[in-house]
């Protein structure tokens, strides 16, 4: 069948599709979260208040590309499980922290609610520096080396400094007044770190790796490739020029940045997809060989053309309720 040839495509962009729409948006409240204020009750409230009514079922995409890897592509999976067990449980142990955290801090008696926010900020930031640490030694290969170690803790890093970015912006879009023109300050500062990782990925990710670098250095490829990561660096210079003028009279434009942070996600995303397309394991594993029976494939493929329009939609419908100005943190 014409349909089976085209299942692993089918289920590899939707396995993208849910790993980029999670880095967007459980991205930004786990910014908000290592950003939080750890002497200021009142800001850290509003900032808890602005991811409140998104932040929990943002981490359902994480559900969905890790069921979908484990249903559509087994063997890679496996693998993958296999090189990461370490890193993934840190990574859950700190989701699973900021969790308990969100609800304790308005339970506790207020002297210990500063001990739950330091729990909230440390869970947020251990499973940002994970997810990159994991991102890192997924672009080596699970290569184990010093080299492979020193890219992955420092694509640790990049991935806590993007969040943090990207949390800010989201920061200045929801809130007002001095909150606001911190969280201005925040992105100025993390924006600059992040252009600087991006820049160091796109100049050592091809030094490193052979077949990055042939397939950067070769047409078409070169072609489809090369604007990515210049449209990304653009952006990030449009965005700071855009912080220095905010903000502006009735808050006007205070979503551009966000959305700006938004297309570098999606842009470096892409250059990542385009490098290494057709691996789902760089250098181990394709789509092709990692993928299930086509008669799996097809019986899976009806469930996920339900799912994913219902996650897409109440999603959006929970963002469309929300939106606005974050106004005082209740709890009911």
């Amino acid at each position: 069948m014409i349909l089976d040839a085209h299942l692993p495509y089918i289920f590899v962009g939707l396995m993208g599709l849910a790993i980029l729409v999670y880095a967007i948006l459980d991205g930004y409240d786990l910014g908000v979260g290592i950003l939080l204020p750890l002497k200021h009750e009142q800001k850290a409230d509003q900032m808890i208040a602005s991811i409140g009514p998104f932040w929990d079922a943002n981490e359902t995409w994480l559900v969905l590309a890790i069921g979908l890897l484990f249903i559509a592509f087994p063997s890679a999976h496996s693998l993958v499980l296999k090189e990461l067990y370490l890193p993934a449980t840190f990574m859950l142990f700190g989701l699973i922290l900021r969790g308990v955290a969100f609800d304790f801090r308005a339970k506790v008696k207020q002297t210990r609610k500063a001990n739950w926010d330091k729990a909230f900020k440390f869970g947020s930031l251990l499973a940002s520096f994970m997810q990159g640490y994991m991102l890192g030694m997924y672009i080596m290969g699970f290569e184990h080396s010093l080299q492979a170690e020193v890219f992955a803790l420092l694509s640790g890093f990049g991935v806590t400094a993007a969040y943090c970015f990207i949390g800010a912006c989201w920061l200045i879009m929801k809130t007002e007044g001095e909150l606001q023109q911190k969280a201005i300050h925040w992105a100025r500062k993390t924006g600059w770190i992040c252009f600087v990782g991006v820049l160091a990925v796109c100049l050592v990710n091809p030094l490193i790796n052979a077949a990055v670098m042939e397939r950067w250095t070769t047409l078409p490829f070169a072609l489809f490739i090369w604007p990515i990561p210049f449209v990304s660096l653009c952006l990030f210079v449009i965005c700071h020029q855009v912080l220095k003028r905010m903000p502006l009279k009735d808050d006007a434009g205070c979503w551009v940045p966000f959305m700006i942070a938004l297309f570098i996600f999606l842009f470096c995303f892409q250059g990542l997809a385009v490098s290494f397309f057709p691996d789902i394991v760089p250098g181990q594993m394709t789509i092709f060989e990692a993928a299930s029976a086509p008669n799996s494939l097809r019986f899976i493929l009806v469930g996920a053309l339900i799912v994913v329009p219902c996650i897409l939609a109440y999603t959006a419908w929970s963002y469309r309720v929300f939106w606005g100005k974050v106004r005082e943190l209740r709890y009911y």
